[in-house]
């Protein structure tokens, strides 16, 4: 992941994300978790049916999205900055049982300069906190990764939720699924979801708000 990348929006604490993989690694190191421990909502309802295969999860944090996956048949690679979340990662998914563990390869590499190996049947993104041009750039990668007949699922906060959305502090981490869309290559690609979906959020015990998500998922004509 780059200095400002990193997945899986169900944050246990709150507070800015840190930018770099020293960071990262120091966050991780603060707390026995950072996430839920739940893979996200959206890449269940999204992936639960489509036909299993090779799948990278882009900000895999402590593997919940990946140990997820791996549950469901999918060999799965988890890509992150930060090498004590991949250690976290790997141990959770030891402690999974039922062969999880070998269905995984955790990758230890910062996205931007990063070549995957081979095209993958599923890439799976979720809340990467990037700043534009970086973001246009690493969803054409992403997008450049899948495979004929894979799927691209990348998932943001929604700029919907900005009380000014011209915001310049928070803006440029923040997209639209539609601002995804429009960095397909034209023509190579069905969008089947292209949509602000609502999730609830708990801020505080006893107080739950109706956030949003932007959800882009597509599938590439081959």
């Amino acid at each position: 992941m780059s200095a400002h990348q990193h997945g899986h929006g169900q944050s246990q604490g709150h507070g800015e994300h840190p930018v770099d993989e020293a960071s990262w690694d120091e966050r991780y190191r603060s707390a026995d978790a950072i996430w839920s421990g739940s893979p996200n909502p959206v890449l269940v309802a999204e992936a639960a049916a489509l036909p299993t295969g090779h799948a990278l999860d882009v900000g895999a944090g402590e593997g919940a999205d990946a140990i997820w996956l791996a549950t469901q048949g999918w060999h799965v690679d988890g890509l992150d900055i930060s090498s004590v979340a991949l250690q976290r990662a790997a141990a959770h998914a030891t402690a999974a049982g039922d062969g999880v563990a070998e269905r995984i390869a955790w990758l230890h590499a910062d996205l931007t300069d990063w070549t995957p190996p081979h095209a993958y049947d599923l890439v799976s993104a979720h809340y990467m906190h990037l700043h534009q041009p970086e973001q246009d750039v690493v969803h054409r990668a992403l997008a450049a990764a899948v495979a004929p007949g894979g799927t691209l699922l990348v998932v943001g906060h929604a700029i919907a939720d900005l009380e000014d959305p011209t915001d310049a502090g928070r803006r440029p981490r923040m997209f639209t699924a539609a601002d995804v869309a429009a960095v397909l290559e034209p023509g190579a690609w069905d969008v089947h979801v292209d949509e602000h979906r609502p999730r609830p959020r708990t801020v505080q015990p006893g107080t739950t708000i109706t956030i949003h998500d932007a959800v882009l998922r597509a599938r590439r004509i081959g």
